[in-house]
């Protein structure tokens, strides 16, 4: 059985989250089947509800105690406990705390859109290059009068400035409330890790191999027509063309342009149709391919208002006939979990029913496996303040060094993935429990 450091296990964890979400339910079972005392929940509603009425964290917390439901995680005596103490911002309270991912809850995303509108005051500083935001979004009102409509992507660019208001808040509280606390994952990094213009911008300024970036005079795309002068100038005509806050592959275009037809093919998860005479976009689910330019230039439109991140289309290396990238897990420095994504389309996201293959089951070349780790070691080191993320790392058909695509914050939540004999959420509560110690798996717990 692996041994636990006495030090650190006393220490209060913190998790903000959704309750009940496969993600938070996940690391609290980590915890459990380690034999470390539960992570004490704030939910991003509680969050944004304190926001809104301009309470405190401390008051939050008082607030949290006090409704704690008999059943819920919070209700435990180790919790209430820990509660109590983190209430008094005693100078030797330092907790450690982890920011999780704030989707899969409508009335989450309903209120971050409304955090971030233009007539909701809110502390910018966490919001990467805020002079690229240019959708006009809509009042705070608006935002919280929207009713949830499966797929639909509202506002993106507005609720990530809401969610950078958000990091903002909870860095400053925290700092305030607990002034030896630590992060887990820095709320300033995963602002940035989210932005994919300004994650790319820090990983090549760090010597990591990205795909290179197209970008108009002005720095922004802001409709089309700026889009197709960067890719007549550039002489680039196959591209990805991803809005700059998404995630699972929502708001991604793989885009191509004949250069002497001028022909257009796009192939993307965003699915556009008029409703009540109002061009709507949403998340399809599965990859739509489009041949006609209005549908085309309909979605390009949109995300050009809403911010896109442009780069050259990097042919990936394939497998057995379809196409793959790994997403690799560091934590701690260290790469530990890895999959390989497979795909007969140029996007390879899982939940699009692509395949999933185990890194280690898929026959690669030692050194291609080597280098996928490398590349995204050291892409991690470019944020020195956070301890673990999801790194999609491509590996080019041309052969050569690996390129980064994207680093998730909150890309750990593989299924049915194991390292040393430990899933993901295991291994990141071993490695805070034993600090940088090597971890091996001796015996069953």
């Amino acid at each position: 059985m692996v041994g636990i450091s006495d030090s650190n296990v006393s220490e209060p964890f913190i998790l903000f989250g959704n309750p009940e979400n496969r993600r938070t339910t996940g690391l609290q079972e980590a915890r459990s089947r380690l034999k470390l005392p539960p992570a004490v929940e704030i939910s991003y509603k509680n969050v944004l509800e304190a926001i809104r009425e301009k309470q405190s964290l401390g008051e939050l917390l008082a607030r949290i105690a006090a409704q704690a439901a008999p059943d819920s995680v919070n209700a435990s005596v180790y919790v209430q406990e820990s509660i109590r103490q983190l209430q008094t911002g005693r100078a030797d309270i330092s907790p450690l705390l982890r920011l999780d991912a704030p989707g899969e809850s409508f009335e989450v995303e309903r209120e971050l859109i409304a955090l971030g509108a233009p007539d909701t005051e809110g502390d910018d500083s966490l919001l990467p290059w805020a002079e690229l935001a240019h959708s006009p979004g809509i009042l705070a009102s608006e935002a919280r009068g929207l009713l949830e409509q499966h797929g639909r992507i509202w506002h993106p660019a507005q609720w990530f400035r809401g969610y950078c208001r958000l990091l903002a808040w909870l860095r400053q509280e925290a700092a305030l409330l607990w002034p030896s606390s630590r992060w887990m994952n820095d709320p300033e990094e995963v602002a940035v890790m989210f932005d994919k213009r300004r994650c790319s911008a820090v990983l090549n300024k760090a010597g990591i191999r990205v795909p290179p970036v197209l970008t108009p005079p002005d720095g922004t795309f802001r409709d089309v027509a700026d889009l197709h002068a960067a890719i007549m100038e550039s002489g680039v005509h196959r591209l990805f063309v991803k809005i700059f806050c998404g995630s699972g592959a929502s708001g991604v275009m793989a885009y191509q342009v004949h250069p002497r037809t001028r022909a257009e093919l796009a192939v993307t998860t965003v699915g556009t149709e008029i409703v009540h005479g109002q061009r709507v976009y949403y998340n399809a689910g599965r990859l739509r391919r489009y041949t006609d330019k209005q549908d085309i230039h309909a979605i390009l439109g949109w995300l050009c208002s809403e911010g896109v991140h442009v780069e050259r289309w990097i042919p990936k290396a394939s497998l057995s006939g379809r196409v793959y990238d790994v997403r690799q897990l560091v934590c701690g420095s260290e790469a530990c979990h890895a999959v390989l994504r497979l795909s007969r389309s140029p996007i390879t996201n899982l939940h699009l029913r692509n395949e999933r293959l185990l890194l280690e089951d898929a026959g690669l070349p030692q050194d291609t496996v080597e280098s996928v780790q490398q590349t995204a070691e050291a892409a991690m080191s470019a944020f020195p303040a956070s301890m673990v993320a999801g790194l999609d790392v491509l590996v080019p058909a041309h052969g050569g060094r690996p390129y980064m695509l994207d680093v998730n914050p909150f890309g750990d939540l593989l299924y049915r993935v194991k390292h040393q004999g430990w899933n993901p959420y295991e291994w990141e509560m071993l490695h805070l429990a034993n600090g940088t110690a090597t971890l091996e798996r001796k015996d069953s717990l």
